[in-house]
């Protein structure tokens, strides 16, 4: 948009409130205690640092918190833009990272995964052991029916153990996991299946939601009516309803790792080697396939749940996302499991069987930074604050907010009745596109109800208008990332066109390698940023 256009985005906030944290929690901070090791006086003298010089702090950041097998000789080829490479020349699995090396260490009897059925009562302790045990079994399981590196596996699955099993199984061997949300229609289901062009399937009988069981495998024999790439279904019993199996097809899946070893070499790969396909549903046409990479994908979920997230080895940590979309691959998956840390596994729903059942989770567990949604947050506003005061949520030291901007209403209720007053509200902005946060709060940040405040260190954000000038304070425009970072995703699959007119062609001629992010946000008078939408 011009300039003079742009006062029409203006921003309404007039935001004057600003919340400090504790200053306990500031010290304690991982981020604060990075700032304080490298002699930064200010948080705004740290994040500059970091976003002037991005390729020594990525550096720094993949030396921190990843393993290689070898070391990379490039830390950034951008000679190829807007197809970057992280980490050239280095080998690396994002599974050793999240699995092995814990497994293999003292922390082996740590609990990974606290996984908790929505039926009252069905609960189960993963330990980084068992969870390494159990992704070699599925790893080998799948190399036994002909999954290669390269090859694609979908899962659809609701919010049980063999989710990440699976993901991490198919990291394990340089396969290539493709997430599609349990909540997806069969068609959704299809067109996934078939753009992928995957090998195997991994799916459940069914979920429980609200008390019932609901079916999940005949979603999938509808979607596999036409998936000529499908060799092989794998299926949990999760409900133990009966559902129609496919002879030479269908497998349930503890018949799938009976007899595998539980010993498997994990692969080590090039970091540009991919990941995983996540596919978006974006404004019009077809599924978008985003791409994602090892190298990246080791380094920067990791470092933002220990950054932003402040999660610490004696935490105990709920993202409350599904792994359908990327918050929980980013932050129940990659991200916690990388840095080693206990987390929580939901399965149901949030006000099943009563609207307390969050808080009771919170307080049986312990759980100590809490990352979740405005929408959950907004719903429990709506029904009142009985439910919350039953429980003591005293362990709660850091709350977080994802998805739609947070706000000041809710930012609020959120503070009061969740965190005492006390914990920072954590508010990010990112996207599927980015792989990790991009704008959002550390722990000792002074917070404005409704803002996510800056972009994070590492980050080139900006706001620019369609003359790619930086927009003036007060003003909005479009969100860009003036340089590359190693999270971000490497391509939509097999569709080259696309990827480079939706992120890429707008700002080419001007700044090249410019990333636009499709949403819109503003600046206040402070540099506060705030979310405008898409």
């Amino acid at each position: 948009m011009k300039l003079a256009e742009t006062a029409k985005t203006a921003a309404l906030q007039e935001e004057t409130r600003i919340f400090n944290t504790p200053q306990w929690i500031v010290e304690h901070s991982n981020a604060f205690q990075w700032m304080k090791k490298k002699g930064f006086k200010t948080e705004a003298e740290m994040r500059k640092w970091a976003s002037d010089n991005y390729i020594d702090f990525w550096d720094e950041m993949a030396q921190t918190y990843a393993d290689w097998y070898q070391p990379y000789t490039q830390v950034l080829d951008d000679s190829g833009k807007p197809y970057f490479k992280w980490f050239t020349g280095g080998k690396i699995n994002v599974a050793y990272n999240a699995v092995d090396r814990h497994a293999k260490s003292a922390n082996r009897n740590k609990v990974a995964y606290y996984f908790i059925g929505e039926p009252v009562g069905d609960t189960r302790t993963i330990t980084y052991y068992e969870l390494y045990r159990e992704v070699n079994k599925m790893a080998n399981a799948l190399k036994s029916v002909g999954v290669e590196k390269g090859d694609r596996v979908v899962a659809y699955l609701p919010m049980i153990p063999e989710i990440p099993i699976t993901m991490l199984a198919c990291a394990k061997i340089g396969a290539i996991h493709t997430i599609v949300f349990s909540g997806f229609s069969s068609g959704g289901l299809n067109s996934r299946v078939n753009d992928a062009e995957a090998k195997v399937v991994v799916t459940a009988d069914g979920f429980y939601r609200r008390g019932k069981p609901l079916p999940l495998k005949p979603n999938v024999d509808e979607a596999l009516k036409t998936a000529p790439s499908v060799q092989k279904v794998v299926v949990v019993k999760r409900t133990g309803v009966d559902v129609p199996m496919t002879e030479g097809r269908d497998v349930f899946y503890n018949d799938f790792v009976a007899g595998q070893s539980a010993q498997c070499e994990t692969l080590p790969l090039d970091p540009e080697d991919r990941l995983f396909i996540l596919y978006t549903s974006g404004t019009t046409g077809k599924p978008k396939g985003i791409e994602h990479a090892h190298g990246g994908y080791a380094v920067c979920p990791a470092q933002t749940t220990s950054w932003v997230l402040d999660v610490h080895d004696d935490d105990v940590f709920w993202c409350t996302a599904d792994c359908g979309w990327i918050t929980g691959h980013s932050y129940v998956v990659y991200g916690p499991l990388c840095l080693g840390a206990s987390s929580i596994l939901y399965e149901g729903s949030p006000d099943f069987p009563d609207l307390g059942r969050w808080w009771s989770i919170i307080e049986q567990y312990g759980v100590s930074v809490f990352y979740t949604a405005p929408t959950a947050i907004r719903m429990f506003m709506k029904t009142g604050e009985a439910f919350v005061k039953k429980y003591d949520l005293s362990t709660i030291r850091i709350l977080a907010s994802v998805g739609e901007p947070l706000n000041p209403e809710a930012y609020m209720w959120f503070r009061k009745n969740i965190g005492a007053d006390q914990a920072p509200i954590i508010d990010t902005w990112w996207q599927t596109e980015t792989g990790c946060h991009v704008i959002a709060p550390l722990a000792m940040t002074p917070e404005k109800p409704g803002s996510v405040t800056f972009p994070l260190p590492g980050m080139n954000t900006d706001i620019f208008d369609e003359d790619a000038n930086t927009v003036p304070l007060g003003y909005g425009g479009n969100i860009v990332q003036k340089t590359p970072w190693p999270s971000m995703l490497r391509a939509f699959f097999r569709d080259e066109v696309r990827y480079k007119k939706e992120y890429w062609d707008m700002y080419w001629q001007v700044k090249p390698g410019t990333y636009l992010a499709g949403d819109k946000a503003t600046r206040d008078k402070d540099g506060y940023w705030w979310i405008q939408g898409r």
